[in-house]
């Protein structure tokens, strides 16, 4: 039997882990045999209004018409999704008499469809299904419709989980809700769907991908797993990142990072760190993009923790190829590559004002990510990180 490299990603695979997976250029087009294997005869398509005018996404209600499924697309989704926007969701579920989910984008359109079959199968409310409390118990009539999750970027890694991060308007906060019996039946990775992606929003994703394995390779613990793949991850981002960002329609490049995304995100099941939770706050306050809060944030971070990963840092460096393996070779790499890929240097840029420091670092000091962090900050710590964020960056 021949052995392709590692290098090549056009070819297809079919993998089992965590979830079944099909990876490979073209795989989307299978979408409507994966339905009849699921028994599907009329899955609802969630989506995000930024994702829908995308010429597959609103085909895929032909390409399954074709099969004999019927299918509605649901894209009133903003960029962070909102309880509201999953409500509106879950009532075009019931409504339509749909029996599945297909959710279909970045991370907002994964998130709210997510949290749609979440609470399409639960006789409870949506914060019942909070990360931070113990899982709600199932009626015996409680059944979560089956799950496709079909990302169209490659940075969020949410298709193989099924947490979502929901904003809580009340609070003014983005919250994990989850059922640990609620899994994707399938996540299709397709390569293709990635080409017509703007340079700026390939490169904020993928730096997103790169935060997710970065702090998920950080947090303390043993977790050989996690750490694995983790450190596979960066080493894909760091070698194809700036292909996918420069060369467009390099469809090698952008294999490599639907697989590196999708990696990170099943490493983060360790946990996160602050990069996360201080963005998390911003994109509630802000509604910004979360992958670019992610990268501006991230070196603020970095200097944070640099005492607590030092011992971390010389297999980071490793897998990123570095010839330095401290932690200021690493911080100077992501700097760089910050610069290349054309990412604001401070929050200031994006919106970000310093008179909502204390209470962006009280949202943080709250969010499930910050447990996880390895170096454990208080509230005055973190409103300096944040500061420094918006107002020197890297």
């Amino acid at each position: 039997m021949q052995v392709l490299p590692t290098t090549d990603f056009l070819q297809n695979a079919d993998w089992t882990f965590p979830v079944p997976i099909a990876y490979g250029p073209g795989r989307f087009d299978e979408l409507p045999e994966h339905c009849q294997r699921l028994n599907l005869k009329n899955p609802l398509i969630v989506t995000d209004r930024g994702t829908v005018s995308l010429t597959f996404v609103s085909g895929a209600t032909d390409l399954l018409a074709q099969a004999g499924i019927a299918s509605t697309i649901f894209h009133n989704i903003s960029q962070n999704p909102t309880e509201s926007d999953v409500r509106n969701a879950l009532f075009a579920f019931r409504s339509g008499s749909h029996d599945g989910v297909i959710a279909i984008g970045g991370g907002s359109g994964m998130d709210a469809g997510k949290a749609t079959a979440l609470l399409a199968g639960s006789r409870h409310e949506l914060w019942a299904h909070d990360f931070e409390k113990v899982p709600p118990k199932l009626d015996t009539s409680d059944k979560f419709p089956p799950l496709i999750c079909i990302p169209t970027t490659s940075g969020t890694g949410a298709e193989t989980e099924s947490t979502a991060m929901i904003t809580h308007l009340d609070r003014g906060m983005k919250l994990c809700v989850w059922h640990p019996l609620l899994k994707p039946q399938l996540a299709i990775l397709d390569p293709k769907l990635t080409l017509g992606l703007p340079a700026d929003l390939t490169a904020w994703t993928g730096v997103d991908a790169l935060v997710h394995a970065l702090e998920a390779y950080c947090v303390p613990g043993l977790d050989p797993m996690c750490d694995g793949i983790a450190l596979k991850a960066l080493t894909l981002i760091a070698r194809w990142l700036p292909d996918a960002v420069l060369e467009s329609q390099n469809l090698n490049a952008r294999g490599a990072m639907q697989i590196a995304s999708c990696m990170a995100g099943v490493a983060f099941l360790k946990g996160l760190g602050l990069v996360h939770s201080i963005s998390h706050a911003i994109g509630a306050e802000y509604n910004t993009h979360h992958g670019l809060t992610n990268a501006i944030t991230l070196p603020a971070v970095m200097r944070f923790n640099a005492a607590s990963i030092r011992d971390k840092c010389p297999e980071i460096s490793q897998a990123l190829n570095l010839e330095g393996r401290d932690f200021d070779a690493i911080h100077h790499w992501i700097c760089q590559l910050l610069d290349q890929l054309e990412i604001p240097r401070s929050l200031a840029d994006i919106g970000v004002d310093t008179n909502k420091v204390s209470s962006l670092a009280k949202r943080a000091f709250s969010d499930s990510a910050t447990a996880t962090n390895p170096r454990k900050p208080d509230l005055e710590a973190l409103e300096i990180v944040i500061l420094e964020a918006i107002t020197q960056g890297r």
